[in-house]
């Protein structure tokens, strides 16, 4: 006969409160649980938020090369830049961009969050200060607008305008980047390294070159070289670019004829490169005299390297020179820079009749 076995009604009871109790303990844990995920976000999304104490034009906040991230969390809090340093470097640390911070100068909108911050510093968005070149600048007067501009030091960019190995991986014979650093726009980071500022205002100018004179490409480094010089020349002579073409043709003519170009522009430059005096409100017959292989009235043929930046009217010109038969040129009216063109000497002199008077 088989025994009955029967359940202890109080094992059975206790059994079910435990796992009831399990279950509120669970239950309870998860609702803190979740209540403590909601309100680490609710801080986070304020930590993140901006401070509201940074200028409605943005500040301007500078990373130092081997800054580290823990440094630059900081300073973002002391100059109440971001709300919690603790939290930059959270975002640091669950996102391993420590080594990706990169050094330089940056404008922090007043809207930004910690995080956008972070990432601004990442992509390496930096300040972009505007330089503008004009046309017939000398190697020292761009050398000053960089300084201006706040891209480089004066004598570090001439420095490397001068630096042998940049002008051989350009392939340029003389002994600095004058004549080559092409007038333009350009936007450089704070502090840029001045070779790098150097390389590209050259490699703008065979850019610009492919456009203005495909043929170019064609040319030897010498052969460049003179054109060069030449495009200097007519860079700081011509007053209408209407006229640059034919002042170009001028200068080939006197050239094929071996008689000295003459132009008054290099020997301004004699008076203000070489001898380092104030640009001349006029010229006398004293100055023409001055012993200079860039003074051309001393000397046939082209000087010896270019006396400024050459812009696209004057490269062009020297591309596709106006034929003539004219062998000088005079201005003849300082208000429009309308000059006279003549084939002969005496016409030439002639010519001074024409000025107008100002």
């Amino acid at each position: 006969m088989k025994k009955k076995s029967f359940d202890n009604p109080n094992k059975t009871k206790h059994g079910r409160h435990l796992f009831r109790l399990i279950a509120n303990l669970i239950a309870v844990l998860f609702i803190l649980g979740f209540a403590l995920a909601i309100a680490s976000l609710v801080l986070i999304k304020y930590l993140d938020a901006p401070t509201g104490r940074v200028d409605p034009e943005g500040v301007l906040f500078t990373i130092q090369s081997g800054e580290s991230g823990t440094v630059t969390a900081r300073r973002l809090a002391e100059r109440d830049i971001i709300r919690s340093e603790l939290l930059f470097k959270f975002f640091i640390r669950i996102s391993r961009l420590d080594s990706s911070i990169k050094s330089g100068t940056y404008r922090i909108d007043s809207e930004l969050s910690t995080n956008a911050v972070l990432r601004l510093f990442i992509d390496g968005r930096q300040v972009l200060k505007r330089l503008v070149i004009p046309e017939g600048r000398t190697l020292r007067q761009v050398a000053n607008l960089v300084e201006q501009a706040g891209i480089s030091g004066s004598e570090a960019f001439l420095s490397a305008a001068r630096n042998p190995e940049l002008l051989a991986s350009f392939a340029i014979p003389g002994d600095s980047a004058e004549g080559y650093l092409f007038p333009d726009t350009y936007y450089f980071v704070e502090n840029s390294a001045p070779d790098d500022v150097v390389a590209f205002m050259i490699r703008q100018l065979f850019s610009r070159l492919q456009d203005l004179a495909p043929e170019a490409a064609l040319l030897d480094s010498s052969e460049l070289h003179d054109r060069i010089i030449l495009a200097s020349i007519v860079e700081r002579e011509y007053r209408i670019p209407e006229e640059a073409a034919l002042m170009a043709g001028v200068f080939y003519n006197r050239l094929n004829r071996g008689i000295g170009l003459q132009s008054c522009a290099t020997v301004v430059y004699v008076i203000t490169e070489e001898l380092g005096k104030p640009h001349p409100a006029r010229l006398f017959n004293r100055d023409l005299e001055l012993f200079s292989p860039f003074n051309t009235y001393r000397w046939a043929g082209l000087p010896p390297a270019p006396i400024c930046s050459p812009g696209s009217v004057a490269l062009k010109a020297v591309f596709q020179p106006e034929p003539s038969r004219y062998l000088y040129f005079r201005l003849i009216d300082g208000t429009s820079g309308k000059h006279y063109f003549s084939e002969t000497f005496d016409e030439h002199i002639d010519a001074a009749s024409l000025a107008v008077k100002p």
